[in-house]
């Protein structure tokens, strides 16, 4: 419905700032702020330590898999890749053993650096998360995941 030649918006709200899009884009800046400067002290960026986690849980994915859980473009986790590389946290071999893949390990040195620097995340997320009451975090990432659902079909 429209309103003064105007689409009507979503929902209730007094102006952009109550809409839920400009709540979750403020949310996720305040978070990606506060994890810059809490991997800062520990030599990584944003996407590194995301590139470093998902290599533990997922050792030897390739460089396309990482871009894809990421969320960044081939491209984007290629510089990122040759960043944590050259910084001696991973190894990826020359060639591929066979097809294209390269499969991407940590190394202990990325080992060591991925555990220091999960105690400063996971407390930049215990800041964060300890602003809702308990009761309602099950609610909330159920929430989250429909709507993220909602946007990818």
């Amino acid at each position: 419905m429209e309103q003064g030649g105007k689409p009507a918006p979503p929902h209730a709200a007094g102006d952009i700032t109550e809409h839920v899009g400009y709540r979750l884009k403020r949310a996720a800046a305040a978070l990606r702020g506060a994890m810059d400067r809490a991997l800062r002290e520990h030599g990584l960026t944003v996407p590194q330590y995301s590139c470093l986690e998902l290599l533990d849980e997922r050792p030897g994915i390739s460089g396309a898999e990482l871009a894809r859980s990421t969320f960044v473009t081939r491209q984007s986790s290629s510089v990122v890749l040759r960043g944590l590389q050259e910084g001696g946290l991973v190894t990826r071999p020359a060639a591929a053993d066979h097809g294209r893949a390269l499969p991407v390990h940590l190394t202990e040195e990325g080992k060591r650096r991925l555990t220091a620097a999960r105690a400063v995340v996971y407390a930049v997320e215990q800041r964060m998360i300890g602003a809702i009451p308990d009761r309602r975090l099950d609610a909330l990432l159920a929430d989250l995941d429909r709507m993220a659902d909602a946007l990818d079909g």
